[in-house]
């Protein structure tokens, strides 16, 4: 994994903007910090900080090669899960090779088949090739937006960059935020729609889209969508198939020259992960499989189970550890880490998110870096088989807010009325739902409550998958690990799109067909577990700290997040218990706690971007 960024101008001469190019590549240093390489010519600049794991030798970016009198220049960030098959297709054609980098591959595929290779692809990833000879840049985003990629246009130039810090960098880009801005922030927050760059002017590669910038301007195409057809398999096939693919994922990206071990929660997903790859290290004779779970201190006595948290992870990881004897590592952090940390995960992030479900992953990322460079992790399982509760709640969806979203009146108490009355959060989150609603895909002549269910995985897609993938890129990448999801192969994913539901529970559990498919690979009890979401510290010490934080905050004159906040109000939330502590306003975990955190979050990055409001 890496950090690209680039700029394209049609007046200035950029072989004289290598400053520049420098401070947007280099402030990506976390991404990649193994190497940087820097590629200048009159019309085109193109940087990249490198986070080596296939081919460290040779792997090198910005990469070139000339075909005929032509030449083109790669920036690349991600990973090619069927390196080894486009080579050799490559290979029959004609082409030779000199290292073993997908990143040579991927530029060779664009060479042979142009805009056509991003169907060939099985992997994550964001790159950008400029064609010299043509004057003319490709951009492209993985099916799945795994990885990120923002871009901006000012008068004749085009900036793009992974992460948005690098277009900040540019002296074009200023941090401003207009009204959708602040509709981003406060009302979504910490969801964004996709294809918003939130700063007014910049913009977002959307998933399974691609982008030509010439001198005629900016042409965006979309690649890859889902498609909605009848599923014919049955039950039986249905389990075979979903076993292959899944089993599949996993052991393709199992392929490195670096160490790789997994994230294990002892749920479901992780764990099938887990039994994949210590399958794979036994076969290969690579000793024991490393993996990692995480906590917090103070939860052996505080935690208390709920609807969204059933049961604690700790008993379930020493069982699946014992199982499958892999090596495991017990994180555990406490609450001082987590509140100093989240200044961190806001750089990180370029924006307010997820709070200390954000920095403890940061965190955690942080441990894992010190011996491994890539893990792999059950990120969207849930997204992509139905496991969060609100896919069993889908009678109305004619509601204009997110499951995830549905105490947005306690979140609006907390800002200025004047604020409130400006951006409409409720008419702002209603045209988000039902813009997407629109566009899922249908299927003719299926019944109503499978068209909801239908919606309800598409919603899940393109808002909650999203954030929780930009999550887990950044906090990752910010400690330079490469954190892969074998669950969002776009074979699972175009797969499963179209399994009923009344298979996909069957059982009558959530993610039933998993669940079926993993029979025989792990223990009973696993398969049989509820789902339990990413561990959260449940210590009232660290209500306590963000609360202090906040009080401080309040009491400083100079603070900025004083003019979008109703200060009484949240001054009370400081002082005195309140029973909105208790309610999550954003997904499972994000309950009063988060919502203080959050607050925090919108200072920190208000102060350290030098954010305007326009």
């Amino acid at each position: 994994m890496c950090g690209i960024t680039g700029w394209i101008d049609w007046e200035k001469d950029l072989t004289q903007q290598a400053r520049v190019l420098a401070a947007m590549t280099g402030i990506l240093a976390n991404r990649g910090p193994d190497a940087e390489g820097c590629w200048i010519s009159p019309r085109a600049a193109l940087g990249h900080r490198r986070l080596a794991v296939i081919d460290p030798e040779g792997g090198g970016q910005p990469m070139s090669r000339r075909s005929g009198n032509r030449q083109y220049i790669i920036v690349y960030n991600g990973e090619l899960y069927n390196t080894a098959e486009l080579r050799h297709e490559l290979a029959v054609c004609g082409y030779s090779f000199s290292g073993h980098s997908d990143t040579e591959v991927l530029l060779t595929a664009y060479i042979e088949w142009g805009p056509s290779c991003l169907e060939k692809l099985n992997g994550i990833f964001a790159f950008g090739v400029w064609s010299e000879e043509d004057q003319s840049l490709f951009l492209a985003r993985d099916r799945m937006g795994v990885k990120p990629l923002f871009y901006a246009e000012r008068n004749k130039s085009f900036l793009f960059g992974s992460e948005l810090k690098a277009l900040l960098a540019h002296p074009d880009i200023d941090p401003v935020i207009d009204k959708e801005g602040l509709s981003e922030i406060f009302v979504l927050g910490p969801a964004r729609t996709p294809g918003h760059g939130v700063f007014r002017g910049i913009s977002e590669l959307r998933p399974g889209c691609c982008l030509i910038h010439n001198r005629m301007g900016t042409k965006i195409r979309k690649y890859w969508e889902l498609e909605s057809r009848p599923h014919e398999d049955d039950l039986e096939t249905t389990t075979e198939k979903v076993r292959g693919l899944v089993f599949d994922a996993i052991k393709r990206q199992l392929v490195a020259d670096v160490p790789v071990c997994t994230f294990l929660s002892g749920g479901l997903d992780s764990s099938a992960i887990t039994a994949v790859a210590a399958q794979h290290y036994n076969e290969e004779r690579k000793g024991s499989l490393h993996t990692y779970s995480v906590d917090f201190a103070g939860n052996d006595r505080f935690f208390r189970a709920s609807h969204f948290q059933p049961n604690s992870d700790a008993d379930w990881v020493h069982k699946v550890s014992g199982f499958f004897g892999t090596d495991h590592h017990y994180v555990c952090f406490d609450t001082p880490q987590m509140a100093e940390s989240l200044k961190e995960a806001v750089v990180a992030r370029d924006l307010p998110g997820m709070a200390d479900i954000d920095s403890s992953l940061l965190l955690f990322c942080r441990e894992i870096k010190k011996s491994h460079t890539v893990a792999l992790s059950g990120e969207c399982a849930d997204e992509v088989f139905g496991g969060y509760p609100w896919y069993r709640s889908t009678e109305n969806m004619d509601t204009g807010s997110f499951p995830w979203s549905g105490h947005i009146d306690t979140k609006m108490q907390v800002f200025s009325r004047e604020l409130v009355k400006y951006i409409h959060p409720e008419e702002y989150m209603a045209q988000r739902y039902y813009e997407t609603l629109a566009d899922t895909p249908a299927l003719p002549g299926e019944n109503p409550a499978e068209a909801d269910k239908r919606k309800m995985f598409y919603l899940n897609f393109h808002w909650f998958m999203q954030t929780l993938l930009d999550r887990k890129d950044r906090m990752s990448m910010a400690v330079g690990l490469e954190v892969r999801v074998p669950f969002c192969d776009h074979r699972i994913v175009e797969y499963v799109w179209n399994i009923p539901w009344f298979m996909k529970t069957c059982g009558s559990m959530e993610k039933g067909i998993l669940r079926r498919a993993l029979q025989g690979v792990l223990p009973e009890g696993v398969i049989r577990r509820k789902k339990s979401p990413y561990p959260k510290t449940h210590n009232p010490s660290y209500l306590a700290a963000v609360r202090k934080v906040l009080l401080d905050i309040l009491n400083d004159p100079a603070s900025p997040l004083l003019r979008v906040i109703d200060i009484k109000t949240v001054r009370r939330m400081c002082e005195t218990e309140n029973d909105t502590f208790d309610r999550p306003w954003f997904g499972q975990l994000m309950t009063g706690p988060q919502l203080l955190a959050y607050l925090i979050q919108v200072d920190i990055w208000m102060r350290e971007y030098r954010v305007r409001i326009t």
